[in-house]
């Protein structure tokens, strides 16, 4: 695998409500496909609209998660694994666009998904939904894992890609984004991260990419 073979899709914007730390703010939510060897894996599956405290707060503008596959020249039926970095509502809400297909979440966060306000239960639960439950540090395929990152939630996980020219980490949202990630101190996981000395690392709700060359923000 190669660098090219990270794919960012970016399938939804949000603006966020007053009481967020970033309120007034608008910002986009991407999903990430890896071609490993294989098969195909989807790392989170964005939200869709109709949900109405949702369109209300956060005034979303989404696209269906096999459109945006599909515009981004990736065969969305082809898809044989999902990780869920998160089961925050832009993050698996459209788990249920692949019945059957494994998705991968950490036991910690699937515990936690199913409390009251923590995200919609209507896009996770769905007839024939195949969660895959892991715990820690799980190796999906040769060059290919999941580690624990919680903070964000408490089952947070990032996802390990090794490539020929380096570790690609996708980060899911253990930081906002890049400048996050460089500046927050005293966070485990995000010291967890940066200790790996990953090549590059993305994340799920900018579309900068740091890079270890210039640990700055590319576009």
């Amino acid at each position: 695998m190669r660098f090219d073979d990270i794919i960012p899709v970016h399938v939804a914007d949000v603006t966020y409500p007053a009481d967020h730390p970033l309120g007034g703010t608008s910002g986009p939510v991407m999903v990430f496909v890896v071609r490993h060897p294989q098969g195909l894996l989807l790392v989170d599956t964005g939200f869709t609209e109709g949900h109405a405290w949702i369109d209300e707060h956060y005034q979303p503008v989404s696209r269906p998660i096999k459109v945006a596959l599909f515009a981004a020249r990736i065969d969305a039926d082809a898809i044989g694994m999902i990780v869920n970095t998160h089961m925050h509502f832009d993050h698996a809400g459209q788990n249920f666009e692949y019945p059957e297909i494994p998705i991968v979440v950490q036991d910690a966060e699937y515990q936690v998904a199913w409390d009251e306000g923590y995200t919609v239960k209507e896009w996770i639960d769905f007839e024939e939904a195949n969660y895959l439950r892991v715990m820690g540090d799980t190796e999906l395929a040769d060059g290919l894992r999941v580690i624990a990152t919680p903070g964000h939630t408490p089952g947070h996980q990032s996802v390990l890609v090794d490539t020929e020219e380096g570790l690609v980490v996708i980060a899911g949202q253990a930081a906002h984004d890049p400048r996050d990630f460089a500046t927050r101190q005293g966070d485990a996981s995000i010291e967890r991260l940066k200790a790996l000395g990953a090549a590059r690392i993305h994340f799920s709700h900018d579309r900068g990419v740091l890079t270890k060359t210039d640990k700055r923000r590319s576009n």
